[in-house]
């Protein structure tokens, strides 16, 4: 294999593959980045045994061919060449890095020991890659991060018509968006409901990844979820398992409701949250007109008062962790947000409803015991 490509592609290309690599391995071939050269393009491919990303790039190719490397080592080798041209070429039993007056040598590993990449499943539809980024961010942090559960570290992905569900639980918060996708005309099954469990870290990065990259075909089938747009190929597996539901959960029936803009409120939770200590919560005193935030305990303590209309009560209070609370106020992007309140202690759902009260995401959350 010999190539010539620019420094900056080549670095983008690595560090986009770089990213499913596992941390550590019991398999050492799993660190790899594969190169394949053929027909003036580059392929970089990486993988372990729960993803897998590839990504094509023009190139001059000399020699076609395929390589295995440490795909770290290459990548700390891709941020240090000078900007310009960078000839790529297997040595022997190395892979030649040289660019300007720079050097670098990297072994080869055997390639007969890597394994199959993983073949994209049959296409499902295409949804819009910036907002099904955006979507996958407002539900993840709901997520779970103990892996005794492993279920609750998923993100469920709902797939009914043309609509498309994403949601994610820690059994103490719950968070449900939902976005319009276009099913693959005359695909088999394309048109039944699915209902799948995704690993949230690993579709979280998959999302931020492709972002840019317009519209993503969404692949479905044998325990794998795939994603393709000119070029670029990613792969996760499915967990096993189902999470609870949330139609139960969001029926509040009679509650109280507030609304207040969103970016006043998540900056006064962030200046009263700074005396919270260990478990203090933030309260939020509802009067009709206005919302009383409040923090800490004896003199230490914090306060901020910000218009709020409140409606089916004529006083309400409610108490939050004030990290869980951050968290929910910064993955919506409405100006405006609606506080379903059944009161202390019990659920409260925020959602994004307009006046005509519509949502597309909504996040429950379980109140604490209010401030003495």
């Amino acid at each position: 294999m010999e190539i010539r490509i620019d420094s900056g592609v080549l670095t983008e290309a690595v560090a986009w593959a770089a990213r499913v690599l596992p941390a550590r391995s019991p398999v050492p071939v799993l660190g790899g980045l594969l190169l394949e050269a053929a027909d003036g393009r580059l392929a970089v491919s990486g993988l372990d045994y729960e993803a897998s990303a590839r990504i094509e790039v023009d190139a001059e190719v000399l020699r076609d061919g395929r390589a295995l490397v440490l795909g770290r080592r290459l990548l700390d080798i891709c941020k240090v060449l000078p900007h310009g041209p960078v000839g790529c070429a297997t040595d022997g039993g190395r892979l030649a890095v040289t660019a300007g007056a720079a050097r670098f040598g990297l072994s080869l590993l055997p390639l007969d020991d890597y394994p199959e990449r993983p073949a994209l499943p049959a296409a499902r539809g295409e949804v819009a890659a910036d907002a099904f980024a955006a979507a996958v961010g407002h539900v993840a942090v709901a997520a779970g991060r103990d892996d005794a559960l492993p279920v609750l570290t998923g993100i469920r992905l709902g797939l009914d018509g043309t609509t498309m569900t994403l949601a994610a639980t820690d059994r103490y918060r719950y968070a449900v968006r939902t976005m319009e996708w276009k099913p693959e005309a005359g695909a088999d099954g394309s048109k039944a409901p699915l209902d799948v469990v995704v690993p949230a870290r690993r579709l979280t990065e998959i999302a931020r990844s492709l972002a840019g990259a317009g519209t993503l075909r969404l692949a479905l089938d044998g325990g794998l979820l795939g994603f393709e747009s000119d070029g670029l190929r990613a792969t996760t597996r499915l967990l096993d398992g189902r999470l609870p539901r949330h139609d139960k959960l969001f029926a509040l029936g009679e509650h109280a409701v507030a609304v207040t803009e969103r970016a006043p409120l998540v900056e006064a939770v962030k200046r009263v949250a700074v005396v919270a200590e260990g478990d203090s919560p933030v309260q939020l005193a509802f009067d009709g007109t206005t919302v009383h935030l409040q923090a800490g305990y004896e003199d230490d303590v914090a306060s901020q008062r910000l218009p709020a209309a409140l409606t089916g009560a004529p006083a309400m209070t409610v108490a939050f962790n004030p990290a869980y609370l951050l968290d929910a106020l910064a993955s919506f992007d409405a100006p405006r947000l609606t506080l379903h309140l059944l009161g202390p202690g019990q659920r409260a759902l925020i959602t994004d409803a307009t006046d005509d009260g519509e949502s597309t995401h909504r996040h429950l959350l379980m109140s604490v015991k209010p401030l003495v």
